[in-house]
């Protein structure tokens, strides 16, 4: 985060945020509430970047961390139009994995 402070270089700022997200979730101190808020703060970046690739990435952290809390239904709702809005690509890893979450949730 500071080197991208520094540099001004914000191409990958929401991947750099989801996998903040995933070190809190990760680490002895489990944050819960910081890495729904990386989370949340990666999908708005990948959004107004139109990074679409990174705005799966983030759907699909956010749609774990909201399953494992019970809202399935939300989870849906983030990963869902993500998922739908493509077209192609569909043997990469990131789309089988967005796939398989989604038959889980459904």
């Amino acid at each position: 985060m500071a080197a991208m402070q520094a540099t001004k270089e914000r191409w990958c700022e929401a991947e750099a945020h989801r996998v903040a997200g995933e070190i809190a979730l990760k680490s002895p101190r489990r944050d819960v509430a910081k890495a729904q808020a990386c989370f949340e703060r990666s999908l708005t970046l990948a959004r107004a970047q139109q990074a679409k690739s990174w705005e799966l990435r983030a759907a699909m952290s956010l749609a774990r961390l909201l399953t494992e809390q019970g809202s399935r239904q939300a989870a849906r709702d983030v990963l869902a139009p993500v998922y739908d809005w493509f077209t192609e690509g569909f043997d990469t890893s990131d789309l089988r994995n967005a796939k398989a979450l989604l038959s889980e949730l459904h």
